[in-house]
């Protein structure tokens, strides 16, 4: 039986969301706060954005831009792939795999209802490499 997103993968979440108006600061405080890779930029429960920590990194923090005034708007993801809540987990490792990201908002029906990173599928990816080589592999 294949997983889907929801329930299988991820169960009920509490979201990290913050507005776009937010400083990365904020995000950053958020994020670390909560243990997690990314923050969802939304805008009245609508999906507008990701902010990550490879956005902290690469567009803040390299380039030498001040976390307390920059706003997410400025350095977020905009409009980020999205997967739907009933897809395939292995649909969605593969699309984060093949497109280079590791993390994907999760909709059900244009509705914001979670998030899915690349460690939520450790094991799933664990079993890949088994059954692509056909016997059980010791890491």
């Amino acid at each position: 039986m294949e997983r889907r997103i929801v329930p299988d993968v991820i169960g009920q979440q509490q979201l990290v969301m913050l507005p776009s108006s937010a400083t990365v600061r904020e995000a950053a405080i958020r994020m670390s706060e909560r243990q997690v890779g990314a923050v969802l930029v939304t805008r009245d429960g609508a999906l507008e954005g990701i902010f990550t920590e490879r956005d902290l990194l690469h567009r803040v923090v390299a380039p030498g831009r001040d976390p307390n005034g920059t706003r997410l708007v400025e350095v977020m993801t905009k409009n980020p792939d999205t997967i739907e809540a009933d897809g395939y987990a292995i649909e969605a490792l593969s699309r984060m795999s093949e497109r280079g990201y590791r993390h994907l908002p999760v909709l059900d029906q244009g509705r914001l209802v979670g998030i899915v990173s690349r460690r939520d599928f450790l094991g799933e990816e664990i079993i890949l490499v088994e059954e692509e080589f056909g016997h059980e592999q010791r890491f």
